[in-house]
């Protein structure tokens, strides 16, 4: 593997970690992850940990990876000129997504990574939540959490990472947010220690932030037409992750495993000609009160 001393550090605390998410995520749901391992020809390889039909995940994955390699992918020398094409480079991550079963348990995403190309290396990540019918007391928890972790290491990281997340998990060609937001980071480089232990510090905050909503909102009733509305806000999942997903452009560009890489996408999903929800529907203000770009952290309601 062609990876520094601290390169190969990192994969293992992040191969601890998904071991880590795994086991409590399990306790959530009451069914084990399974487990598929794969290789990859140019170097390097992942585990997979994927449930379906589990007793709270319609679907979800833990995913792990340590690749290498000298062919930098396209996504990587558009963003960093000073790399020179052919320099060998090494990335490894964790990342997780998850599907409930119940349309008032968010989808939530959680990502981090590290990447090393001869002098130059950065780290990567953050986590966002995408409910279906949203609470406020929910939104608030989960962004007051991570300015929790955040303000621990840097308190001008929630600040920088926040808005930085409201702009990635951006719709451009819908005009509208994915999600409520959480934090996004990228190219942070400036120590390999502290890097590595904020990673892990954002791993345990997920469980922090994640968890106590899952427990709260799952034996929430609902019928037909919450989990058909649920589906058809999965399909704006679905473009955002084809079309801007940076993580799915290097794992597809570095040719990793493309199970793996889209085992994000939902199970079930679907499309409407055109839909609007009706006014003054729970549907509706979902788009009205929630993706808009709101100071969740702060707020004084809840």
């Amino acid at each position: 593997m062609i990876a520094t001393d601290h390169g190969r550090r990192t994969a293992e605390a992040l191969r601890g970690l998904q071991e880590n998410l795994c086991e409590r995520l399990a306790g959530a749901d009451g069914r084990a992850f399974g487990r598929d391992r794969w290789q990859r020809g140019e170097g390097g390889g992942g585990i997979s940990r994927v449930i379906e039909e589990g007793g709270v995940f319609e679907k979800g994955g833990v995913l792990y990876s340590a690749i290498d390699g000298a062919d930098l992918p396209p996504v990587v020398l558009q963003e960093h000129p000073e790399v020179a094409p052919g320099t060998p480079y090494f990335a490894t991550g964790v990342s997780l997504i998850l599907h409930p079963h119940n349309p008032f348990v968010p989808t939530v995403h959680f990502n981090v990574r590290y990447f090393e190309a001869g002098e130059v290396f950065w780290y990567g990540g953050g986590m966002d939540l995408t409910p279906f019918y949203p609470f406020p007391e929910d939104c608030v928890h989960f962004h007051r959490t991570l300015k929790a972790c955040c303000d621990r290491f840097d308190p001008r990281y929630y600040a920088r990472f926040k808005p930085w997340c409201d702009e990635y998990f951006y719709l451009k060609h819908r005009g509208e947010a994915r999600g409520v937001g959480g934090i996004f980071f990228n190219y942070l480089s400036d120590d390999r220690r502290r890097g590595l232990d904020f990673m892990l510090a954002l791993g345990e905050t997920f469980a922090l932030a994640y968890l106590p909503l899952l427990e709260r909102r799952k034996d929430t009733p609902y019928g037909q037409r919450e989990r058909d509305f649920q589906s058809y806000r999965r399909g704006r999942y679905v473009e955002f992750n084809l079309i801007y997903d940076q993580g799915t452009l290097f794992g597809l560009q570095s040719e990793g495993r493309v199970e793996s890489i889209l085992v994000s996408l939902p199970p079930l999903v679907r499309w409407k000609y055109d839909w609007k929800p009706p006014a003054g529907s729970p549907e509706e203000s979902l788009t009205r009160e929630f993706l808009i770009p709101r100071d969740w952290a702060a707020d004084s309601s809840q």
